[in-house]
C-alpha cells in the first residue's frame, strides 16, 4: 500500500467519517496528512495508508464513546513511547479512558484491574487488514515528485479535478 496518496473526500469515504470531522482532526493535529499538507488555494491534503489506519482507529474509539481528548492522549503516548509497527497494538476504551496494549495479557490485566467492561477493543492489525482489503478495490493516487515538492501541484487522474 506504500506509494499511494488519498485525497480528503476519498479518505472520508474509506474511513467512514465526514469531511468536517477529517478537517477538524487535521486542523487540531490529531492526525496529519503525511504525504502532503494543503498549502493554500488549489492544493489538497494527501493521506498515506498509515494515516488512514490511524483515522480508522480514531473513528472506532470515538464510536465506542471515547472522547477526542482521551483518544488524543492515547495516540500521543503511542507516538512518543512505542516503537515499531502500530499493527502490534490493541487499543481499548471503556468510554472514560483509552489504553494502548502491546499484548493480550495487558488487555486481560485491564479487565482484572477493575476497568470494567470495555466499550471497544480495536485490534490494529485487524483494522489494517480490513483497510488493505478496502483499498485493493480503489485506485489510489500514485505519489509523484510534484506531489511532495514545492510546486504545489497535485497529481490527478483523467476525470478528476
Amino acid at each position: 500500500m506504500d506509494g499511494s496518496g488519498y485525497r480528503g473526500p476519498q479518505t472520508c469515504k474509506i474511513v467512514g467519517i465526514t469531511y468536517r470531522q477529517l478537517d477538524y482532526w487535521t486542523r487540531t493535529s490529531l492526525v496529519s496528512p503525511s504525504i502532503q499538507e494543503a498549502k493554500g488555494s488549489g492544493t489538497q491534503r494527501l493521506y498515506s495508508f498509515n494515516d488512514l489506519l490511524q483515522l480508522k482507529v480514531i473513528k472506532g474509539l470515538t464510536d465506542a464513546g471515547a472522547s477526542l481528548q482521551r483518544v488524543r492522549q492515547a495516540l500521543d503516548y503511542v507516538r512518543e513511547h512505542l516503537e515499531g509497527d502500530w499493527a502490534e497494538l490493541t487499543i481499548v476504551t471503556d468510554g472514560a479512558g483509552v489504553y494502548a496494549c502491546t499484548s493480550d495479557a495487558e488487555v486481560v490485566d485491564l479487565l482484572r484491574s477493575g476497568q470494567g467492561v470495555l466499550g471497544a477493543v480495536v485490534a490494529v492489525d485487524k483494522v489494517r487488514d480490513q483497510l488493505a482489503g478496502t483499498l485493493r478495490e480503489l485506485r489510489p493516487l500514485p505519489i509523484e515528485a510534484d506531489a511532495v515538492g514545492t510546486s504545489g501541484a497535485t497529481p490527478s487522474r483523467a476525470g478528476e479535478g
